[in-house]
């Protein structure tokens, strides 16, 4: 196994050669691949025609996968395509046809395209993240990659003291409702008592490697014990640190592209792609935090 690092200049994202996801990882694989995902934050493999089961299993090498949401109904379990292993990042339904426009899994899914974080809304936030490309679109559709570390490293020292001890709320009720959906007017009160906000630091240091790295994401809407305009804006000027050019690795999808990255290091966001006309089929396994950051 041998790699090639694609943003050497910051030591971000890496092509990795001489695996084949379909088999069985060993030991020392296992841990090379989990020192370079921590090392390079985003790791590429090409040519990993994969199915589902063998993309779990090969998921389930880094850890315990986190089980894809029904804290809705709004994909109701009869009309899932995929397992809850399986996390369906697709604009298809049930039927494999493009989601209709005025659709609500639609409108929910285009929060894919703002600047995230993978499940930071969850108490025990996730670590890897695992997506294959089963069908891409000819054109755009491409996934954007930004270092946090990078961000991180960008700020004034007195920025580093003012973020350092900062706690952010991180919810989907936030993100979804930058797009116009709002849960209170979609969901039921039991439904939305599964979005309450929780609790994250808004700096992360990571064990391996000690490098700190902001922690942000389109969930993240409130500073706490700061007012809402000034959490947004502030927010939003992180977020415009870390998404400056030199810190993106966007990856173009070639056919069973399979692709990991490490949430508690980067940000990422789907670009636009015709969704009505192109099938875009990717599916996402994730792997489950083991603890919480912040006490809630």
């Amino acid at each position: 196994m041998n790699f090639k690092v694609l943003k050497s200049k910051i030591g971000f994202a890496a092509e990795v050669f001489g695996i084949d996801a379909r088999q069985n990882v060993s030991q020392e694989h296992k841990i090379e691949l989990t020192r370079l995902i921590n090392e390079y934050a985003v790791i590429i493999f090409k040519n990993q025609k994969i199915n589902d089961d063998q993309q779990i299993k090969f998921s389930e090498n880094f850890g315990t996968i986190e089980p894809a949401g029904t804290n809705t109904e709004l994909t109701k379990m009869k009309d899932r395509r995929l397992s809850l292993k399986m996390n369906d990042v697709s604009n298809l339904d049930k039927n494999n046809k493009p989601l209709a426009k005025s659709n609500q899994n639609r409108i929910f899914g285009l929060g894919n395209r703002l600047w995230h974080t993978d499940a930071s809304f969850k108490k025990k936030p996730v670590t890897f993240s695992i997506l294959s490309g089963r069908k891409v679109s000819a054109k755009g559709g491409e996934t954007e990659f930004c270092d946090m570390r990078c961000g991180y490293k960008a700020l004034s020292k007195e920025m580093k003291n003012k973020v350092e001890n900062l706690i952010g709320e991180h919810s989907l009720q936030y993100s979804r409702g930058k797009l116009g959906f709002v849960m209170k007017d979609v969901l039921s009160k039991k439904e939305l008592e599964k979005f309450k906000p929780v609790l994250q630091p808004l700096v992360r240091k990571n064990s391996i490697t000690n490098r700190k790295s902001l922690y942000l994401s389109a969930h993240l809407g409130l500073i706490k014990g700061w007012e809402l305009a000034d959490s947004i804006l502030f927010i939003n000027d992180l977020i415009e640190i870390c998404a400056c050019s030199d810190y993106i690795y966007s990856h173009k999808w070639e056919e069973n592209d399979l692709v990991i990255w490490d949430n508690t290091q980067v940000m990422h966001r789907g670009r636009y792609f015709n969704d009505q006309k192109e099938v875009r089929d990717v599916r996402r396994t994730t792997i489950a935090g083991t603890e919480m950051l912040i006490d809630q």
